[in-house]
């Protein structure tokens, strides 16, 4: 079936392209459902392809070889993935799992060199999405080794709030079902420590959550919290 080029005119990937050019493109995709939890691709796997996520979001998991996992970043709507031919690498560094329900664009590695060609603002979207996520882990590195676990979470829930949230009447959603394990895993520590922090920051007013759910309810407290210049 042809894909609309409605699907991806709209997105910085593929600014200044219209008609034929965008449905050239598309020619070359495919597009595929994938359900809540199920792996769009798996750390280790032959990179034979990259994503566009078009609806959902994915969350990026790396496990060590000791079966630590490591939940790396959020993946929005909009956005390039898996584009490991860029890096020259040829597996997939991580596994690219659905946090809810998404709808998922599939290129094989040999349209690469055409859609850059096609569209010249392809090339410089993914290049600065790759330096953008470098950028994020090198300051996820840093924060692991000089700041407390109470910073650190501060920080990722700063992170995915500034890029996946919804203003709401309590205050900025995270726009996704996420648990407390999952914020441990971003931040490498234990349910335990996340669970005792976020109970006492909804004492405090910060935050309010659910099983699933996490709204910033004071951001500027949480950005003193994540900065450590809150009063004691």
């Amino acid at each position: 079936m042809t894909l609309d080029r409605s699907l991806i005119a709209g997105l910085p990937a593929f600014a200044g392209l219209e008609g034929r050019d965008l449905d050239a493109v598309l020619a070359r995709a495919r597009s595929s459902r994938f359900p809540k939890d199920s792996e769009v691709f798996s750390q280790g796997a032959e990179a034979s392809s990259f994503f566009l996520l078009l609806n959902g979001h994915i969350r990026v998991v790396r496990t060590s070889p000791e079966g630590h996992q490591v939940i790396a970043r959020y993946i929005n709507e909009g956005e390039l993935f898996g584009i490991a031919v860029a890096m020259g690498r040829t597996i997939y560094p991580a596994s690219a799992v659905a946090a809810v329900d998404c709808v998922v664009l599939t290129w094989p590695n040999t349209a690469w060199p055409e859609i850059q060609a096609r569209a010249p603002a392809f090339g410089a979207s993914a290049y600065q999405t790759i330096g953008t996520r470098l950028q994020e882990t090198q300051a996820q590195v840093m924060e692991m080794s000089t700041q407390q676990v109470e910073q650190r979470i501060a920080h990722a829930l700063l992170r995915i709030v500034s890029q996946s949230g919804k203003k709401t009447p309590e205050g900025i959603e995270i726009d996704f079902p996420i648990t407390r394990q999952d914020i441990a895993e971003m931040t490498g520590t234990t349910l335990h420590t996340v669970s005792r922090l976020l109970s006492a920051w909804e004492d405090e007013g910060i935050v309010k959550g659910s099983r699933q759910k996490v709204v910033v309810t004071d951001p500027h407290g949480l950005m003193l919290v994540a900065d450590n210049r809150r009063r004691k």
